[in-house]
């Protein structure tokens, strides 16, 4: 009986030993501090890749991540569409959702003309067609780009898509929400006057 007890003692003794062995590797990477919602815009222009539709020269720049499997995402696509004469929405994929996520992130980002494949992506999903026929090969640099974006979107907290990041009318920085929203409230969100 003392044997048997002395036998468990020690596998949980190994048990414990394996577990704690677990942890994050020594050099690797800590993980990314969160991102101070004052520096949110600052940090997405500097870090994110993504594509650019409206009023390139408005004041206004908003930043939109989102997932292309994400049907929310293509309702915002859609209510933003009347505000870009108004103001810039920067496009930043992430792959959140699915197994789709990436390679249709990666095919409307490497397309000659991002706007238009994102149109035609929302459409088809919007259709409830799944979007964008996506290759499996992905270029590295893109990948890498779409993974950063998703890690800028955890840093940012960040909990589902779509996730605006606009100025803050009353300024101090930056304001963020997470879903879709109808025109007239998202200019309101971007403050944008007169819709």
């Amino acid at each position: 009986m003392q044997r048997r007890h002395a036998l468990s003692s020690m596998a949980a003794l190994a048990a414990m030993h394996l577990l704690s062995a677990c942890s994050r590797e020594p050099d690797a990477a800590p993980p990314a501090p969160p991102i101070d919602r004052s520096q949110a815009l600052q940090v997405l222009a500097a870090e994110g890749k993504g594509f650019t539709v409206g009023a390139m020269m408005a004041a206004n720049t908003v930043y939109v991540l989102f997932d292309p499997q994400c049907p929310h995402c293509a309702a915002l696509w859609e209510s933003s569409q009347p505000l870009l004469r108004q103001a810039r929405f920067v496009w930043l994929p992430v792959a959140l959702l699915n197994a789709k996520s990436l390679p249709q992130g990666a095919a409307i980002l490497g397309a000659a003309n991002p706007a238009e494949a994102m149109s035609a992506h929302e459409k088809s999903l919007t259709a409830g067609q799944g979007g964008t026929a996506a290759s499996a090969s992905i270029p590295a640099d893109v990948e890498a780009a779409i993974k950063h974006n998703t890690a800028l979107l955890n840093r940012l907290g960040a909990e589902s898509v779509p996730f605006i990041v606009a100025r803050d009318p009353q300024g101090g920085g930056a304001r963020t929400v997470a879903g879709a929203m109808p025109t007239a409230q998202l200019a309101s969100f971007v403050g944008l006057s007169g819709q």
